[in-house]
């Protein structure tokens, strides 16, 4: 499904003629999309280098905003009815925006998101932005969304978020059966196909994995920390190189489904507050860090032994992160390696750069 989500799409599109959109950011809600029969799909880019892009963003803009942007001009998403993001920064905006003007969809919507969400006003604010949203969907679709089909749609979320921690807690063992490129693969999936069919997966897979010990040594035990990473060849090259990934703070990791929706008695406000209570994406930190407590903790849990802090060259949010990040591991002798991303992965570079990374681990452990 990872490698070709495109053609998923399409099955699925062809097998029950619902609709499909398309979603730049984990902060747009998808379980309103869902209880509508919409299948929401992330729309990530192919690792490739660009040649149309440049008439249409500029060239310092992150290689993730300028590939997905690319992917759209060269017709890769020309299945989806509609496209929506929810606002996170400049980048993603002006792909967006462009991708509306070049490539219209029959749908498209900019769904703000409140920059400070620790803010006493964040919580009520994302609530009428959310029921405004809705507002447009049903607008467009031309029925209401009816509350028990929201509740239905949250239960087959959570469940599948439930589903995703089962196998992230796998990789707390000793020698974990569950590898960093397995895991990455599997929630990658699970941002490309209907919900209820993954968890299906999910469940069968788990079954299967065993949880009894494989008498593997797993190397040096490594937490990823960042933004937008879906590259899965990297992290299969750094597991090649001695180590394993046994956790990660990415946005295409465990942010995307970390926080269930607890329900209540208004299951829109239940939606909504499961977006800003989530993990927060830097980009919604202007003062306070609650980034570094949950990441702390995650090292913590999964008894990390270094990290490697990844982000997307030009990034500006993540470039902002990473001093604080870097200063709070450096403060507890923590061993980091910060790697930046274009829309290629240097492999022999960073092959390199890992391998000394992770001598120099071994040598601190020892």
């Amino acid at each position: 499904v990872v490698e070709n989500h495109h053609q998923y799409a399409r099955d699925w599109k062809a097998r029950g003629g619902g609709r499909v959109f398309g979603y730049m950011c984990t902060y747009v809600p998808e379980e309103i999309l869902y209880a509508a029969g919409i299948l929401p799909v992330r729309i990530l880019g192919g690792h490739e280098p660009q040649d149309v892009v440049e008439p249409h963003i500029h060239s310092m803009y992150c290689p993730f905003s300028r590939d997905v942007l690319g992917q759209a001009l060269k017709g890769r998403y020309d299945y989806l009815d509609g496209v929506t993001v929810g606002h996170t920064c400049i980048h993603i905006q002006q792909a967006f925006e462009s991708w509306q003007f070049h490539t219209p969809a029959s749908f498209s919507y900019l769904l703000y998101v409140p920059a400070c969400l620790h803010s006493p006003h964040a919580r009520s604010c994302f609530l009428e932005e959310v029921k405004i949203f809705k507002d447009a969907l049903e607008e467009w679709l031309g029925y209401t969304i009816p509350p028990e089909k929201l509740e239905r749609a949250t239960e087959v979320y959570n469940r599948n978020r439930r589903l995703l921690h089962q196998l992230y807690e796998l990789r707390r063992q000793d020698d974990p059966p569950v590898s960093g490129s397995m895991a990455m693969e599997a929630t990658l999936a699970s941002m490309f196909m209907d919900k209820e069919e993954h968890s299906r997966l999910m469940e069968d897979a788990l079954r299967e994995i065993g949880r009894e010990s494989n008498g593997r040594f797993p190397g040096m035990r490594l937490m990823l920390v960042g933004g937008e990473n879906d590259d899965i060849d990297f992290v299969r090259l750094v597991e090649s190189l001695g180590a394993a990934v046994v956790i990660d703070d990415l946005c295409t990791g465990s942010r995307y489904f970390w926080q269930e929706v607890v329900t209540g008695a208004d299951p829109l406000a239940a939606i909504a507050d499961r977006y800003i209570d989530a993990p927060p994406c830097p980009t919604k930190e202007l003062e306070e860090r609650r980034r570094l407590e949950h990441i702390a903790k995650l090292f913590s849990d999964y008894r990390a032994q270094g990290a490697i802090l990844v982000h997307q060259k030009f990034c500006d949010p993540h470039q902002i992160d990473l001093p604080a990040i870097q200063a709070y591991f450096q403060e507890r002798h923590i061993p980091t390696l910060h790697l930046e991303f274009d829309m290629t992965t240097p492999v022999g570079q960073f092959r390199t750069r890992i391998e000394a990374f992770l001598e120099m681990v071994q040598l601190e452990i020892l």
